[in-house]
């Protein structure tokens, strides 16, 4: 029932999709629909609870391993968010046309500053150590990072010929050590 509201959601757009069209679209009635789920809004939580639990698991994952550098830890958060965003890609795509219209969307969007926050300060722990430049500011340089991550969602089909481990490589390359050659 979810990854089909999702599905729907992602194509009509949240607020376009009524329960009676997720109903429609399972073959069940609309009261069959609302004896399973409560409303539209908590599919839409469910959906953004997906994306973001996964999101800043991978997040405090790699924040959490105090073993490398925070240059390493920053990498792993980063390549964490691809694999994150390939495995959930429809969870994912919702979150990011979130824009606060509920209290579903609100509570995600907060949640999406703190995940911002945890990587900027990654960024600045990165930086503290001389792993990476320090004349960008942190929170800039952490939404550069999310933002190549999530244009994914644009373009990329978890069963494309391009696999998530070879995309999740290229990805973090780019980030870390630029176009240049080496």
């Amino acid at each position: 029932m979810l990854r089909e509201a999702i599905e729907l959601f992602n194509l009509q757009g949240y607020d376009a999709t009524s329960m009676g069209d997720l109903a429609s679209r399972l073959g069940f009635t609309k009261s069959a629909l609302y004896h399973h789920v409560p409303s539209k809004e908590h599919l839409l939580q469910l959906a953004l609870d997906e994306a973001l639990d996964n999101l800043a698991e991978a997040v405090a994952a790699a924040r959490a391993d105090s073993s490398v550098s925070a240059l390493d830890r920053l990498r792993r958060a980063v390549r964490g968010s691809v694999e994150v965003l390939i495995g959930h890609l429809p969870a994912v795509t919702l979150l990011l046309r979130v824009r606060g219209n509920s209290p579903a969307e609100l509570a995600a969007l907060k949640r999406r500053r703190e995940l911002d926050a945890q990587l900027a300060q990654l960024v600045a722990e990165a930086a503290a150590e001389g792993g990476i430049r320090t004349d960008i500011p942190p929170d800039l340089i952490s939404r550069l990072l999310f933002g190549m991550v999530n244009s994914l969602t644009e373009w990329v089909r978890p069963s494309g010929r391009i696999s998530p481990d070879t995309l999740a490589d290229a990805l973090t390359a780019i980030a870390f050590e630029g176009l240049l050659a080496p």
